[in-house]
């Protein structure tokens, strides 16, 4: 098979452009990735369901004139993203043998673009945990060292263009998992405004409006110009984002102006930060005074401790939906090993969390919206760490062997005060290193992360800017300024 040898010094956009212009074919695109797919992925494990045949003939069939990526290859997340025909495992052996005959809106909106979709990429059990490590299909790799996480739950996805399988792929966030292995693996990600992007037809929203679907990519401008041909609501919508001035992408490279920037070293719903990621904040906020921008250090002020049962309370009925939806859709009840023994508890936790419990904390996240717009009255962006520490060990958040124990007398004999427990000590350990995201998806602001920083051991560690409700302007032309005076591009991992 013959392959375009300069694909990987391209980002999705400069691939389309050389499509465009007759300098390359879309076969040649499709065949380099599926190259490097098969080179690779034996070690990473970030491609779960290759689709290759069904990407060879869309590569011959014309190209649409007026397509943004024209013939440029992309990967699809294997949770929330219907592509007829493909399965949708949601990283769960309880669909482990399901395949949608219909495309999801925003896949089909992917497809208009003129992406190519080779196949679905890792994902944790229901996306709920911040590794990609699901009893299904294995651990992901991290690029980078292959001993490490590329996070979650987009993790496959990020892995695969950390690799440069592809220069950008689908992801979802619903408490950090665009950003998350954004970081991880040192590439660009941004989550949209609640809203922004399109469920449907199969969900009205995801876990209580915390979830946002957009991409992982290697550049800004695909980040913006694949948000412009995905934007907007879909039939039914329950939340619709304000409409930007603009098309995103003429943001990428205008002028951000003098920005009022507020920055934190801390945890925002923890205590702990690791010195790499602090180092990474302080690096920013001088780069940024640099720039011209006024960087004040600031944070709002949460009920830390609220917050985190807030979220915990969403996160685990979320889970709980997902495993219903799953045994709906597979016409029968979820049975004994269909589900992995951590969610299978949360499961138990959601069904007996009262109603009114649900409710307030519905009201709580969404109530961290108005803290949020607040403290934004007197800055433009919020400055963080995006996580608490460099890529982790994988195995690193396993449960350990007498919490494995703790968990199966708790799966089988449920009671209350052993769940509540059990799930407070669980939650700490697998917020522990993400105390940065989950605000930005209660409060459903625009939050992206840049891969401006590598410690000393060559890891990747991110930074957190969270913009105004409705403001992915503001975000996409501070990054394209921080991209042009720290570029990433030319980083890559070592894979043989």
């Amino acid at each position: 098979m013959g392959s375009f040898s300069d694909y990987e010094e391209f980002d999705a956009t400069g691939l389309g452009e050389l499509v465009a212009g007759g300098e390359v074919a879309p076969r040649e695109l499709v065949e380099a990735a599926i190259e490097r797919i098969e080179r690779h992925d034996t070690t990473l494990n970030a491609v779960v369901h290759r689709d290759f045949d069904r990407a060879l003939e869309a590569a011959e069939r014309p190209v649409p004139a007026d397509a943004p990526f024209p013939g440029v290859p992309f990967l699809l997340k294997d949770l929330h993203a219907a592509y007829a025909g493909a399965p949708l495992t949601s990283g769960s052996r309880a669909l482990a043998d399901y395949v949608p005959d219909h495309n999801s809106e925003l896949v089909d909106r992917h497809l208009r673009a003129g992406l190519i979709v080779l196949g679905k990429t890792n994902t944790p059990e229901f996306g709920l945990a911040p590794v990609t490590e699901p009893d299904l299909f294995g651990p992901t790799r991290n690029p980078w060292n292959l001993e490490r996480t590329p996070g979650g739950s987009s993790g496959g996805s990020a892995a695969a263009v950390a690799a440069r399988y592809v220069p950008m792929a689908h992801a979802s966030d619903g408490g950090g998992s665009i950003r998350i292995p954004a970081s991880a693996c040192g590439l660009f990600g941004l989550k949209p405004t609640r809203g922004r992007t399109p469920l449907g037809p199969d969900f009205a929203e995801a876990w209580f409006g915390l979830s946002e679907a957009h991409v992982v990519s290697r550049s800004v401008r695909d980040s913006a110009r694949i948000l412009d041909a995905t934007a907007g609501p879909d039939v039914g919508a329950p939340y619709v984002a304000p409409p930007p001035a603009r098309p995103f992408a003429e943001e990428v490279g205008a002028p951000p102006g003098r920005l009022r920037i507020a920055f934190s070293t801390g945890a925002l719903l923890s205590e702990e930060i690791h010195p790499d990621c602090k180092e990474a904040v302080l690096e920013t906020a001088r780069l940024c005074e640099e720039l011209g921008h006024d960087v004040t250090e600031a944070a709002p002020r949460l009920d830390v401790e609220e917050l985190t049962a807030v979220f915990v309370t969403l996160a685990t009925a979320g889970g709980a939906f997902e495993a219903e939806y799953a045994a709906r859709l597979r016409g029968r009840p979820l049975g004994k090993g269909d589900l992995e023994l951590v969610q299978s508890v949360l499961v138990k936790v959601a069904k007996k969390t009262p109603a009114d419990q649900l409710a307030w904390a519905i009201h709580t996240a969404k109530q961290t919206g108005r803290t949020m717009g607040r403290f934004l009255s007197d800055f433009d962006v919020f400055l963080t760490s995006t996580l608490a520490e460099p890529p982790w060990p994988i195995g690193a958040l396993d449960p350990a062997p007498n919490e494995v124990r703790m968990l199966r007398v708790v799966d089988a004999l449920p009671a209350k005060p052993l769940l509540d427990a059990l799930v407070r000590q669980l939650s700490g350990e697998l917020l522990r290193p993400i105390p940065n995201t989950p605000l930005f998806n209660m409060s459903g602001q625009p939050a992206m992360n840049l891969p401006l920083h590598w410690n000393d051991d060559g890891l990747p560690v991110g930074v957190q800017f969270a913009g105004r409700f409705g403001d992915e302007a503001t975000l996409f032309r501070l990054a394209a300024q921080l991209e042009e005076a720290r570029p990433w591009a030319q980083r890559r991992p070592s894979l043989g």
